[in-house]
Formats: structure tokens, C-alpha cells, sequence
């Protein structure tokens, strides 16, 4: 029987507890060093301290927008502390999604290193030392988390979480992860994305000591995966294939024996991909998992089962999915179809600001396709916004990406669509290369890896990364830019197809 949130442990309450129990113990380490539990318990006293004389109080959301260090977790256990429910934001973040952010989700304050806006309060972390370091009034927050996603369109949207920040439900899903009291954890990825956010605070929420980086290098994780003997790693396939591509001379002398559990999520990952770290790993220790950030259903899969079925992304282990073909209906085992979730007991796990979920029969959709077998396993297919039609034969991009960062020179790509007077939509491919490779040497790449019509017809370089650190990647504004000059990218300089 679950708990009232009035007799369940809070956020604060786990973490005075933890500092009594070890206060010298390592609880976060950025690049500056490390802090212990008491510097931690201490520093979000004195910082919820501070924003309440700014005007935070219980229930505000307060938005934070500081680099992946261990500010940023002190600032997101102070707006706890205060029965308050952060809203993590990326230190980068421009004017205009700022803008469009604030506009739906309101938030009381901004702590940010400098003056994003003038739309609401800023605070810049300082000036909170003489304060306080005594513990405050226990307080709840009445939902423990309110990240953004863009998803495929880029419009921002705020998911507030409906379950409050109560300890007992976090360690309750750590254990699901995999995630042993007293973990070390390493977060590569930006603490303003979903998954980074929540594990890292499963980490200290489980006497864990959570290793983050303020921007993802692979060289440099997998020293820290060394240095501090990491136990669970989180990853991204972005992640996953620059490490596998990093030198030999590198990887030669790398050690993840520490490491017991990885979990990678976010996008679909190659199989190829996944394989090369089942056999530095290990199989048992490679684990995947499919959810949004809403989280109505989570699906998870061990390397080991994983190989029984290459490509599945597990059965539901929260919520239930099913898969609905164009007419609504129930799709067929092996028929690719639209996935639906709904949570356990049909209680709702989110609340959207700015956007309304897609819903058919109290069953919600991300616009992700995919199909599931006779046993249940659910295999990704793309996005729906993302599938190209191609002659009258649906192309999934995720696939065709998958087969270009196969090739050791692709550090990442993206497959989108443009208009095609023949075919309707050809494909075309923006790659970010780390060595010279000619066009012709990619079409021959993929010609042994894909049909002809899922072989790109054109292909043009980019000097940045695709993706981000998180995995993600603005595909839609992509095409869009593109769009614009169709007209120098229509004629193909070699023939990739049959």
C-alpha cells in the first residue's frame, strides 16, 4: 500500500540523514573537486535561504540555468528545501527559447550566472554565504521536477511530474536501474536533460557519489570512469560511439571493470554500437531503456536478453504500450504502428505546461513508431514527424543514420527528407566527419548496409556535432534550413541507388 506523502521521507529529510550517518562522505564531483554530503546539506540550507528573501516559496517553480557542476546541484536541492520544484534549463540556453520557455512555465526566479531576462527575477548564486546553515522547516514539493522538451518541433513544452519529492519512490526506481547504495555514478550529459537530472539525484538520494561533467568528452569519461571506479554509467548512443571511436591507443589502455550496470536510453542505438560495448562490458552489464520524460510506461532490456532478440528495447516494466495502426486499431505482432502508453493504474505521472498530449482512449502517445512481437517486446522504428516517404515506401532516418555512424569516420549524422520531383522525397545526409572521407566513400559504405532506397542521394558536411550531449538533435530545423536551398542540393554527385 503506498504511503501518504505526509508520512514518506522528504528530499531534505534523506539528506540530513545521509550527512548524519557520514557527513565527510564524497557526494558530487565536478571539475573543480569534490563535495561531501555536509557540504552539500549545508551550501542548499544557505542557498534556500537566499531565495527565499528573493521571494521563492513552496509550490513556485524556479528555473535553473547553470553548467552541469555541482552549483547546479546545490540549487536544485535549495528549491527543494523550500518546498519549491526545479525547472532545469540549459546554461546556453538563446533569448528566444528562453523567452517561449518562461512564457508557459512561469517560474519565480531564475538562478543563472548572468542576467538572462528581464521577464523574471534573476540570481546569480551569490551572496549566500553569511547566511544560515541550519536546517529549514521540512517541506514538500508538490511536484519534485518540471523539465522542458522540444521534442521533433522544437516548441518548448514543461513537464511538470505529479508525484512530489519524496525520497521513497526515487530509491524505489533506483533499485529498477540497477543503481547499488553507495554507486558511484557518472552522468556525462547535461544535468538540464531528463535522465541526467533524475539520476543524479537517485545518486545522492541513495548515499551515492555522483561524478558530473560540465560538458561530455569521451577521452576525458572514461579517465573519470578510472579515476573514481565508477559503478553505473549513464549513456547516450552519442556518447557510446565517441568513446568506441576514440584511438586505440586510448582504448587499448582504458579500464571499465568498475563499471557493473551502463544504461543507455534517448535515441535508438546501432547494433553494432551496442555490441562493441557488450564485449568490453560484458553483456549482463549493457542495459537499455525506452521512456519519455512523462514516463506513462518504461520498457527495459538486459545485453543477455537483448542478444535473443537484437533490436528490441524490452518489455514494459511501468505502465503498459500497445501499437496502433493509421485507423486507430489495435496493429498486428511485427506490424510497424504508432506506440501508446499508459501508466500503472491509469494515475497521471505528468502535467503538461504549453502543450496538450496526444491521446486516444486514455492512452497517450510521443509520436514515436514502432512494433512489437507475439511476446511483447517492443522494437523503435522513428519518429512520425521524422519517417520519409520514399517512393511510396516509408524510410525511418534513425536507421539510415545507424548505418553511416557504422563508419569510423562519422561522429554523427542526420538523414532528413527533401522534396523530390520523382520519387516524391529523396534522402539527404548532414554528416560531421573527424577525418577526410569523399561521398563516393560513404555511398559505398552504405550500399553494403541498406536497400537502395534508404541510401542517401546527396550528402554535405557540417563543422559542428548533430547532436547534442544528451543525444538530442533538431531535426525538423535541419530539414527546414535545407529546405531553403533545395535547389544546389538537387542534383546528386553520384548514384547511390539500383
Amino acid at each position: 500500500m503506498v504511503r501518504g506523502v505526509a508520512e514518506q521521507m522528504s528530499f531534505a529529510t534523506r539528506l540530513r540523514q545521509l550527512t548524519e550517518e557520514s557527513p565527510a562522505a564524497p557526494v558530487v564531483t565536478d571539475a573543480a573537486g569534490t563535495i561531501s554530503r555536509l557540504e552539500l546539506d549545508t551550501l542548499s540550507n544557505q542557498w534556500a535561504r537566499a531565495l527565499a528573501d528573493k521571494g521563492v516559496r513552496q509550490g513556485d517553480l524556479v528555473s535553473i540555468a547553470l553548467p552541469s557542476d555541482r552549483r547546479f546541484i546545490v540549487a536544485a536541492w535549495a528549491v527543494w528545501k523550500l518546498g519549491a520544484t526545479p525547472q532545469p534549463l540549459s546554461s546556453r540556453i538563446v533569448p528566444a527559447e528562453l523567452r517561449a520557455i518562461l512564457e508557459v512555465a512561469s517560474p519565480s526566479l531564475v538562478i543563472a550566472d548572468t542576467e538572462l531576462t528581464d521577464a523574471v527575477r534573476c540570481w546569480d548564486t551569490t551572496g549566500a554565504g553569511a547566511l544560515s546553515v541550519d536546517p529549514l522547516p521540512d517541506k514538500f514539493s508538490p511536484s519534485w521536477k518540471a523539465p522542458t522538451s522540444g521534442g521533433s518541433t522544437g516548441r518548448p513544452k514543461v513537464i511538470l511530474a505529479t508525484s512530489p519529492a519524496t525520497a521513497d519512490p526515487l530509491l524505489e526506481l533506483a533499485a529498477l536501474f540497477r543503481v547499488r547504495p553507495g554507486d558511484v555514478l557518472l552522468t556525462p550529459a547535461p544535468l538540464c536533460h531528463n535522465a541526467p537530472f533524475l539520476t543524479t539525484t537517485m545518486a545522492v538520494l541513495g548515499g551515492g557519489h555522483a561524478v558530473v561533467m560540465p560538458r561530455f568528452d569521451a577521452e576525458t569519461t572514461v579517465r573519470l570512469i578510472e579515476q573514481h571506479q565508477v559503478g553505473w554509467l549513464y549513456a547516450v548512443p552519442t556518447i557510446m560511439n565517441r568513446i568506441a571511436k576514440l584511438p586505440p591507443e586510448v582504448l587499448d589502455s582504458a579500464d571499465f571493470s568498475s563499471i557493473h550496470t551502463m544504461f543507455h536510453m534517448a535515441a535508438p542505438c546501432a547494433d553494432w554500437l551496442k555490441r562493441w560495448w557488450m564485449d568490453r562490458l560484458g553483456s549482463d552489464a549493457v542495459w537499455e531503456l525506452y521512456a519519455g520524460t512523462e514516463v506513462q510506461a518504461i520498457t527495459m532490456v538486459g545485453g543477455t536478453e537483448w542478444l535473443t532478440r537484437p533490436g528490441t528495447v524490452g518489455k514494459p516494466v511501468v505502465g503498459q504500450i500497445k501499437i496502433l495502426d493509421e485507423d486507430m486499431q489495435p496493429a498486428d505482432p511485427g506490424v510497424v504502428g504508432e506506440i501508446f502508453m499508459r501508466p500503472p493504474s491509469d494515475v497521471p505521472t505528468y502535467r503538461y505546461l504549453g502543450a496538450s498530449a496526444r491521446a486516444v482512449n486514455g492512452w497517450e502517445s510521443l509520436g514515436d513508431l514502432g512494433w512489437m512481437d507475439a511476446e511483447g517486446y517492443l522494437y523503435l522504428s522513428d519518429r512520425m514527424t521524422d519517417m520519409v516517404l520514399v517512393g511510396g515506401i516509408n524510410v525511418y532516418p534513425a536507421e539510415v543514420e545507424a548505418a553511416l555512424e557504422a563508419h569510423p569516420m562519422v561522429e554523427s549524422c542526420c538523414v532528413v527528407g527533401l522534396p523530390d520531383d520523382d520519387l516524391g522525397s529523396r534522402l539527404h545526409a548532414v554528416v560531421h566527419v573527424s577525418g577526410a572521407v569523399t561521398d563516393d566513400e560513404l555511398a559505398a559504405f552504405v550500399a553494403g548496409r541498406l536497400a537502395p532506397h534508404k541510401r542517401p542521394r546527396t550528402y554535405e558536411r557540417s563543422a559542428e556535432q548533430l547532436r547534442d550531449d544528451a543525444g538530442k538533435m533538431r531535426r525538423s530545423a535541419i530539414r527546414e534550413s535545407r529546405l531553403d536551398r533545395t535547389e544546389t542540393l538537387q542534383t546528386p554527385t553520384l548514384k547511390t541507388s539500383a
